[in-house]
């Protein structure tokens, strides 16, 4: 999602985070002085002062008298993702939701699947591919293989009124969950459905879930640079 409707503030917190994320500034860094940025985003030293002082206090950069503002030591920090349903964020900023449902089907798990989601090589997968849509906007591609174990009915759900993410949240209790993200070109596909261009750079989460004894989903999911930022919680 654009930040361009959040406070200036924000915007300035979601530039130097992305900085930051996509490894552009690294440890030890300079973030541009505060008159660099409020000549880049038109506003008051005020307001670039309360996005340095916030970021300070999340523990992502640190500010020496005289000298500036520095990336910090970001393997002093941890980070915490909190799992959240497209849907709900998207009715938390008070838009409104719509998926494009692509893909559901029934299929085999080729070995790289199987040896991924513990599986026996052929045993059978759920599979969807949907897009999420905020304002009629795509911005999330959502590839999604569930065990079936962990979730039998899985593909019975309603897709148009429940997102993947809230059926395996109510049926499949999350235990443990990885993920990574990185910067990456979308595929042919993925740019066609997002309906962007194939050069746009994109956020992708790799993510995969487990529940009890399963390992219960292991998700693809990409959003254009340009629509959505991460949000979490760091503390030192």
């Amino acid at each position: 999602m654009s930040s361009a409707s959040a406070p200036v503030y924000e915007q300035v917190k979601t530039f130097v985070r992305t900085q930051i994320g996509l490894g552009v500034w690294v440890s030890g860094d300079p973030v541009p002085s505060e008159s660099a940025l409020m000549h880049q985003f038109g506003v008051s030293r005020m307001t670039i002062n309360r996005a340095l002082r916030e970021l300070m206090a999340e523990g992502l950069v640190r500010r020496v008298q005289g000298s500036g503002t520095f990336v910090a030591e970001l393997h002093q920090v941890s980070s915490q993702l909190t799992i959240r349903d497209v849907q709900e964020e998207v009715t938390e900023r008070g838009h409104l939701h719509a998926t494009r449902i692509v893909t559901v089907e029934t299929l085999r798990a080729p070995q790289a699947l199987a040896q991924r989601m513990v599986l026996r090589t052929g045993q059978s997968v759920f599979h969807t591919v949907l897009i999420h849509l905020e304002n009629g906007v795509p911005i999330q591609y959502e590839d999604r293989y569930v065990n079936p174990l962990a979730a039998p009915d899985y593909l019975k759900t309603d897709f148009s009124q429940t997102t993947p993410t809230r059926h395996l949240l109510d049926h499949a209790p999350l235990t443990q969950a990885s993920y990574s993200i990185e910067a990456s070109l979308p595929s042919a596909e993925e740019a066609k459905l997002l309906g962007i261009r194939k050069h746009e750079a994109c956020l992708v989460m790799v993510r995969r879930t487990v529940s009890a004894s399963h390992v219960a989903s292991l998700a693809r999911l990409v959003y254009p640079g340009t629509r959505y930022s991460f949000n979490g919680e760091f503390q030192a």
